[in-house]
This record gives structure tokens, C-alpha cells and sequence, in this order.
């Protein structure tokens, strides 16, 4: 059973790789794909390229070496990366969000207020806003006095720091309940994002026209509760008292099945990507 798992998770891990590399080199050599929507796009399948290399290679030494340890500095070094990718793509999902209700809701309007400067700050903003929620916890976890060098945990998050930590870690629980609840706010532009975008779709008279755009929004729901229930369920409440490993099975929901999920379904289903791809093919074959 071990070794079904891991090569499972392998199999995943890379496809999720190679899955979102195709989905940056389309998007950056098709001129077809020089929208804002697709630069979202972009930006999402680099964070999950990050997200996952930050913890699965990790999970798989883990399987082939029962009882893996990190040690402090790595830790502190995948946490960071860990959170900042991860709060940044919570953020990036509500962008995405609003892109898709101002496109689909206010078509006429869409390309004076989605235009260049906007989609590069709106980025940018997802970036900072990312790098200042986690900042002071991340400043406070590091100041900590430790128990010993060594984590035993392939997935080093909040959890398994505080735990090893010799010193009071109340300020830095409740800082990392507030930063995570501060993520309400990206759930809430998604929910509202998504009610109007189906009470729009509604207006639709043809039948077909509903069922494929109910089917696109039905495939993002999925992903975006998938990613929000289990990153609420790991982050929001205070970290010391989560079970290790019960925390791991979610971490591996979070870390290895939405990452997957990500490319196939908010990319590789659009029309014009698979049409992309398919001329590359093509091209290939020909040369």
C-alpha cells in the first residue's frame, strides 16, 4: 500500500509539473493568450509549480525513508514559501473571481476596466498582500527558542514549529488565526463573484449556452472549496492543538490533488488553450 501511495503522489506531482509548464509556455509564446484572464492564468500555474515543489519532493522522501526529519533552518525556509505561495493564490483565486464577473457581467465595460496597468497591479497587489499577512507571524516564529534542531514532520508548516518551540507561542497562534481569517475576505469576493456570474448566466436563453457555462462555474466551485474547507480546516483555530497526523492527510489534499486539479480545469478545458496547444502539436509534428 506504501508503495501505491508514493507512486501515485509521484505520478501526480508530475503531472501537475508538466501539466502547468505547458500552460506558461503557451501563454507566454501564443498571441492568442495575451489576456488578462490567461496572464491569471499564468500567474496560478507558476504558484502551483512553487506550492508543490515546496512539499511534496519532501513527501516522497518520506515514503522511500520512514521517519524523515527537517531540520530548523529548512523548515523556516519551506514554511515561508509555503504560506506566501499559498496566500498568495487564495488571493489570486478572488482576482480571478472578479475578472471572470466583470467579463461575463459587464462585457461592454470589461476591456476599459481590465486593461494592462490594471491586471499588472492587481498582481502585484495579490504578491504584497501575500507578503505582509505572513510577515509579522513569520518575524515572530523565527525569534522563537526551539527544543531541539530536527522537525519530524515531511510537511513543515505552523503546527509542527510551535509545537517544538520551548517558549510561550499564544501571540504567535492568535496572529496566525488572524492572518488566515483575513482570508475570509478572498472567500467572500469569490462567493459573491460566483452568485452573480450565475445570476447572469440565468438571463441566457439558449439552454446550451446555460449548461456549458453552468458547467465551467461548477468545475471552479469545486477546486476553490476543495483549496478554501482545507486550508480553513488546517489554518484557521490554533495550531497546537491540530492532530499531526490527521493534518498530514489534508496536507496532502492541499499540496497534491487541488495543485493537480488546477491546470486541467481552469486551464487545459478552455477552448482557446486546447486549440493553442493543439496547433503547437501540429507544428511539431510538421517539423
Amino acid at each position: 500500500m506504501r508503495t501505491f501511495v508514493f507512486y501515485l503522489i509521484l505520478l501526480s506531482y508530475t503531472c501537475t509539473v508538466m501539466g502547468n509548464i505547458i500552460i506558461l509556455y503557451l501563454v507566454i509564446s501564443d498571441p492568442r493568450l495575451h489576456f488578462p484572464m490567461y496572464y491569471f492564468l499564468c500567474n496560478l500555474a507558476a504558484m502551483d509549480i512553487c506550492f508543490i515543489n515546496t512539499v511534496v519532493p519532501g513527501m516522497l522522501k518520506g515514503f522511500v525513508h520512514q521517519g524523515v526529519h527537517i531540520s530548523l533552518e529548512l523548515c523556516f525556509l519551506q514554511s515561508y514559501i509555503y504560506f506566501l505561495v499559498g496566500t498568495a493564490e487564495f488571493l489570486l483565486f478572488a482576482v480571478m473571481s472578479f475578472d471572470r464577473y466583470l467579463a461575463i457581467c459587464h462585457p461592454l465595460r470589461y476591456a476599459m476596466i481590465m486593461h494592462r496597468h490594471m491586471y499588472i497591479r492587481l498582481i502585484a497587489g495579490v504578491w504584497l498582500g501575500s507578503f505582509f499577512i505572513i510577515a509579522l507571524p513569520s518575524v515572530l516564529v523565527l525569534n522563537l527558542t526551539f527544543c531541539n534542531n530536527l522537525i519530524d514532520n515531511f510537511f513543515c508548516d505552523t503546527g509542527p514549529l510551535l509545537k517544538n518551540s520551548c517558549t510561550d507561542t499564544t501571540l504567535i497562534e492568535l496572529l496566525s488565526v488572524f492572518a488566515a481569517s483575513s482570508l475570509y475576505i478572498s472567500i467572500l469576493v469569490t462567493f459573491i463573484s460566483y452568485i452573480k456570474i450565475v445570476l447572469e448566466i440565468q438571463k441566457i436563453n439558449s439552454a446550451d449556452g446555460r449548461g456549458k457555462a453552468f458547467s465551467t462555474c461548477s468545475s471552479h466551485a469545486i477546486v476553490v472549496t476543495l483549496i478554501y474547507s482545507s486550508c480553513i480546516f488546517l489554518y484557521a483555530k490554533p495550531a497546537t492543538g491540530q492532530g499531526a497526523n490527521y493534518n498530514k492527510e489534508v496536507a496532502i489534499l492541499n499540496t497534491v490533488v487541488v495543485p493537480l486539479l488546477n491546470p486541467f480545469i481552469y486551464t487545459l478545458r478552455n477552448q482557446t488553450v486546447k486549440k493553442s496547444l493543439f496547433d503547437i502539436l501540429l507544428f511539431t509534428r510538421k517539423q
